[in-house]
């Protein structure tokens, strides 16, 4: 687990000195004093010319917005540093790809009321918001977040649309994040979903736990608490965001009995080490955050800089997998372009047959048989 709690007390006292250890530990106070432009973000950190240009520049699209809780974990010296690579913009931005689109997963073709995307007979998402606390820069949804909270006017047809469809057992609350709500709005969706009797579980996916932890605090939990079966999938990129800030809120869910599933983007130079990749898994399982998918980036304009090649990502995941326990390996999936949904890949495992067996190889490529007569 990454300390670094002096490092961030300095921070604090430096740059934000009218702020005492209460104001800081508020996620209100956080999400009020984001750095969102290039001369906010220049107050605490030494930008690189790169950052600078792309930060004057942007212009519509998706918005700069960091914590300083966030921003506080960042290397000030470093523009390589993999926090500040993940949030603040650069050149390569601006660059579109072959077979970038702003929708590549085409969720306005399953969106199925406003608000509500349907790919599945007995699972929707629910966009519940359209802002985060932090931007990634790699954002599926970066054509659609970052515009306030107007997605909140859909709630009305969104639960309608689940009551009405008997077949929906799984809800995915998302976004945005929609631990941007404020606890007593997001107790209204949950309980009103909850009351739907064929709604079986309800999920939210959100980056809060690590971009923002103080956001988990004792009455969110008890809400959480309160409508079980719940999952949290947790947005997690780097080992550095596992403070012991973290590490509390983490604490706080999984002692209130909620699961909590992690779900990581492989990114290039960011993540793709070995040892990175080996860490973040461990320390996600060690703080009881069971690892479950590890993404291949999706073809959103301007993120070729993030994508890391197929065939690297399934040798990367195939070496990391050797040294980890199985319940520390994702499945590394790709979303696949055009609405086809997520599909595992990796190495090819079952080799062939013989007369009576399966012929398998193993993570360290050793062959064995099985016996499996036809």
């Amino acid at each position: 687990m990454f300390d670094g709690s002096d490092e961030r007390e300095r921070f604090r006292r430096v740059f934000y000195p009218e702020a005492d250890a209460a104001r800081w530990s508020d996620w209100r106070w956080q999400v009020r004093h984001r750095l969102r432009d290039g001369h906010a973000l220049a107050r605490v950190l030494n930008l690189s010319e790169t950052e600078r240009v792309a930060l004057a520049r942007r212009a519509g699209g998706l918005p700069v917005a960091v914590t300083p809780y966030y921003a506080s974990l960042m290397h000030p010296d470093d523009p390589r540093d993999p926090l500040r690579r993940t949030v603040i913009p650069v050149d390569d931005e601006d660059r579109l790809a072959p077979g970038e689109r702003p929708d590549p997963l085409d969720e306005r073709r399953d969106t199925v009321v406003p608000g509500v995307i349907q790919r599945h007979p007995d699972r929707v998402v629910i966009l519940a918001t359209g802002v985060c606390a932090t931007y990634c820069r790699y954002c599926t949804r970066s054509r659609l977040v970052g515009g306030g909270e107007r997605l909140t006017g859909h709630w009305e047809a969104a639960i309608a649309h689940v009551a009405s469809d008997s077949r929906i057992r799984d809800v995915l609350i998302s976004g945005g994040d929609p631990l941007m709500l404020s606890t007593r709005r997001l107790g209204e969706l949950l309980t009103r979903l909850r009351a739907i009797p064929h709604v079986e579980l309800l999920r939210i996916g959100s980056r809060m736990p690590l971009v923002l932890p103080m956001r988990i605090t004792r009455k969110l939990v008890a809400l959480l608490r309160r409508h079980q079966p719940l999952v949290v999938s947790i947005h997690a990129t780097h080992p550095a965001e596992l403070t012991a800030e973290a590490a509390r809120g983490l604490a706080r869910l999984a002692d209130a009995g909620i699961l909590l599933a992690g779900q990581t983007v492989l990114l290039a130079g960011i993540n793709d080490a070995p040892e990175t990749l080996r860490s973040l898994l461990r320390g996600l399982l060690r703080h009881r955050v069971r690892p479950y998918y590890l993404y291949q980036c999706d073809p959103i304009p301007g993120s070729a800089h993030f994508r890391v090649p197929v065939e690297e990502g399934i040798a990367l995941v195939e070496r990391v997998g050797r040294d980890l326990s199985g319940l520390a390996v994702p499945r590394y999936v790709i979303d696949a372009p055009g609405g086809g949904g997520k599909i595992p890949i990796g190495p090819v495992t079952m080799v062939g047959r013989e007369p009576g067996h399966l012929v398998l190889r193993n993570a360290h490529g050793q062959i064995y048989r099985y016996p499996d007569p036809p």
